[in-house]
């Protein structure tokens, strides 16, 4: 039997805002945690059941199906939480990205979604911005993109002392960068052809596989792209897309800056509602509500995320 309760697996920090969307959009929820503390925290502060010890200890309670699920562990723990989510029988999952610790465990956990038959989908929230929703309509209006370029510098001197699994610190790139480098294709189109570059292997301690990056290729909506990182140097995410008319730029993400042809003058966009991104995390509130609305056009799904992350950022990254 299935209830229209969600489950919100996680207690932390992505947990929280995520309670805080499911609370507006009127959802009632079961939080299941690991630690206790965390799980006081969020009862005493939004008014909720948080249960504490971990996914296997409640689902041994055999608790009814929930009608969705959304699961914010840690990055080495997403695959197991979601394994065990599958096994119980649960069909829809949004998972927070990237889905899995590493490439390793993607194939365990893709046969067995086909499987059940189930829905999993990664939560990259980026792809709900207002800022990316709109860029894409401009996009359309003019015919089309012609090019795009990319940066996901990460900032090694601030990565390098989080406390982080090692294993989180090890797959930086799948863990975080893939953040941007998947809005970049989900505007830009998948790569159908690409020469990849990395430097500076072994130079950093806590990521050994590279730290300098550069790219081109070109993607299935026929648009030409390049893409550049430097985790040793000073730098910052960014993304530009060239049409015949507008350069449209997101640096920071969060926010659309124009260019127009015959124009030097670069400015943020006018008209764009960015209500709904400055009340919750940006991209969550659109991304939630189309998640449990069984809206899931905008999503990359499980498979997607498989063939992405084994055509093209095994080999951006150098992981392989």
């Amino acid at each position: 039997m299935e209830t229209s309760l969600v489950w919100l697996v996680g207690a932390g920090n992505m947990a929280i805002d995520y309670i805080k969307v499911l609370q507006a959009l009127n959802k009632e929820i079961i939080v299941i945690g690991r630690g206790e503390e965390n799980c006081k925290h969020i009862e005493a502060t939004f008014g909720i059941n948080a249960i504490p010890g971990g996914i296997t200890d409640f689902l041994n309670t055999n608790p009814e199906l929930p009608s969705k699920v959304i699961v914010a562990v840690n990055m080495s723990q997403l695959q197991t939480t979601t394994i065990a989510l599958l096994d119980y029988g649960v069909k829809d999952i949004l998972v927070e990205k990237p889905g899995v610790a590493n490439h390793d465990e993607l194939d365990d956990l893709c046969s067995l979604a086909e499987q059940k038959e189930a829905n999993i989908l990664l939560a990259y929230n980026r792809r709900f911005y207002a800022s990316v929703i709109k860029a894409m309509e401009i996009i359309e209006e003019d015919g089309g993109l012609s090019s795009f370029n990319f940066e996901f510098t990460e900032w090694s001197h601030i990565v390098k002392d989080l406390k982080k699994d090692p294993v989180e610190h090890q797959n930086w790139f799948l863990g975080n960068s893939t953040h941007i480098v998947d809005i970049a294709f989900f505007i830009g189109g998948k790569p159908i052809q690409m020469q990849a570059y990395t430097a500076g292997q072994n130079e950093l301690p806590w990521h050994k596989a590279s730290a300098v990056f550069s790219g081109a290729g070109i993607t299935e909506k026929q648009a030409l792209f390049s893409y550049a990182a430097n985790w040793q140097a000073p730098g910052r995410w960014s993304m530009e897309f060239l049409t015949k008319k507008h350069r449209l730029i997101f640096r920071p993400i969060e926010k659309l800056q124009i260019q127009r042809i015959g124009s030097v003058k670069q400015e943020e966009l006018e008209g764009v509602d960015y209500t709904l991104d400055n009340q919750f995390k940006p991209g969550l509130f659109l991304q939630t509500k189309a998640f449990l609305e069984n809206d899931f056009d905008r999503f990359c799904n499980l498979s997607e995320q498989k063939e992405m992350i084994k055509e093209i950022y095994l080999n951006m990254s150098n992981y392989i």
